[in-house]
């Protein structure tokens, strides 16, 4: 007794004097320009406020909050994404199971017979031999392979949740995405059925002059074509709007006959008319999961260094058995052959410790690539939100100077409509000027369809969205 309560009191002793072998995760520090202001963000259309999390209730739209929140709750990828959590969360808890004691009950009934020299006095040579028994083995965690596993298991669970996180801005952008080209699709046609309304009175006042001899063959062939080209874009964009909705049906996790009607009603495109909060490089980098899941990924792949690196020292055990071995069932519970064990094992691969250093390097080499994914997570998210923020600045521009040109061919309809009531200019005349008019405030819907989009860029962009 006083030699076993010594070997015990050592492998104390060596537990808690245990290290874990390998390198200690750093978290990468971005270079200092990535924290600073963004260069796009000086246009007049942002402020330096931080970004929304909930973006989206920006436009105050009670039935984009709704569509949303579906999406949120029941779109598949989200659900693929939250089962890669628990898949990680399960990896997590089988890792810290290394550190409780294994046990594993064995029993067994064999049938046999013994040759004459062994057979004991007395007994029978041919019998059912029975076994059973108990072992215990207990992992000391020397070298800290264990600890190490479960760092690692801990940052595949974080850059899970991470991923998870990326998959709800993506979905939240989408299917805010999808609601505003519904929204805008309905916007264009109407513009585009006016202007083959305009064109069909030109068509029909043009054949009346033909018939009266003041146009020729060639102007009401014109006039037609132009309204069955203009005509023929209307399926186009009725075909582009109902793709949004069935976009918008998938996203929120229903079939598209389940879309609520009211999804399809809107005719107006999605604004917010109002500099949009962009916050500056170090809010960005806190806040987008993808970086956050480059990092943890990281984290993991250093530790499992560690794991690695273990193998190149002793493993030991501390492991214990019990058991007893007897001709019937009534001698395993009699006590009489009972047995137990009870000691160190000791587990090391030596010489020969290639294939370890192998793998070590090989843990190495991922744990570089892990750190050259975060880099380029860092920066893909600035060059993305960067191209965002320039592109929507610039489809702003772009609408102001078409804004400005459907102002003035408002105006010269204006002018031509109190022309015809003078009695100064014909009526084809104005529908060439309304037309005008028309294509002019088609330009303007598809600018504005162009601007939502890049809007719903930005935003995604910023990594909003996840928190909720």
């Amino acid at each position: 007794m006083p030699s076993t309560r010594a070997l015990l009191a050592s492998l104390s002793a060596l537990a808690l004097s245990a290290c874990a072998v390998g390198p200690d995760f750093v978290a990468p520090v971005p270079p200092q320009t990535t924290s600073g202001p963004l260069l796009s963000a000086a246009d007049p259309a942002f402020s330096a406020e931080q970004a929304a999390e909930d973006w989206w209730k920006l436009y105050d739209d009670p039935v984009l909050d709704g569509l949303v929140a579906d999406a949120l709750a029941s779109n598949t990828d989200i659900r693929v994404a939250l089962a890669n959590i628990e898949k990680a969360r399960a990896g997590l808890r089988g890792s810290r199971a290394g550190r409780l004691p294994q046990g594993t009950i064995g029993a067994g009934a064999t049938y046999g017979r013994l040759p004459e020299s062994q057979r004991a006095a007395g007994a029978d040579r041919e019998n059912w031999t029975i076994d059973g028994g108990l072992e215990v083995g207990y992992e000391l965690d020397l070298f800290g392979r264990v600890g190490r596993d479960i760092e690692a298991a801990r940052g595949d669970l974080q850059a899970a949740q991470a991923d998870a996180d990326t998959v709800r801005v993506i979905v939240v952008a989408d299917t805010t995405r999808a609601y505003a080209d519904a929204a805008s699709g309905g916007a264009r046609l109407a513009v585009a059925r006016r202007i083959v309304g305009l064109l069909d009175r030109s068509l029909e006042l043009t054949r009346r002059r033909y018939e009266a001899g003041l146009a020729t063959g060639l102007d009401v062939a014109q006039i037609s074509a132009l309204r069955d080209q203009r005509a023929a874009e209307i399926p186009l964009i009725e075909a582009e709007r109902q793709a949004s909705l069935f976009r918008l049906a998938t996203l929120t996790g229903r079939p598209p006959a389940e879309l609520p009607e009211i999804a399809s009603t809107r005719a107006v495109s999605l604004e917010i008319n109002r500099p949009i909060p962009v916050g500056d490089g170090a809010a960005l980098l806190a806040r987008r999961p993808d970086i956050r899941a480059a990092e943890n990924r990281l984290a993991s792949a250093t530790a499992r260094i560690g794991v690695a690196t273990a193998d190149l020292y002793p493993r030991i055990t501390l492991g214990g058995s019990i058991g007893s071995t007897g001709s019937d069932i009534g001698d395993i519970f009699s006590g009489g052959p009972l047995r137990w064990l009870l000691g160190p094992l000791l587990s090391w691969t030596f010489p020969n410790q290639e294939p370890i250093r192998a793998r070590i390097a090989a843990a190495e080499a991922d744990s570089h690539a892990r750190l050259a994914e975060f880099d380029g997570a860092v920066l893909g998210a600035l060059e993305e939100t960067e191209t965002a923020l320039s592109g929507y600045a610039h489809s702003l521009e772009r609408r102001r100077s078409l804004q400005s040109a459907r102002d003035q061919a408002k105006r010269a309809a204006d002018i031509t409509d109190a022309q015809l009531r003078e009695g100064t200019v014909d009526s084809l005349r104005v529908l060439d000027v309304q037309r005008t008019y028309a294509e002019a405030e088609a330009a303007l819907a598809d600018q504005d369809a162009q601007v939502s989009r890049r809007q719903i860029d930005l935003f995604r962009a910023l990594g909003g969205g996840w928190s909720s």
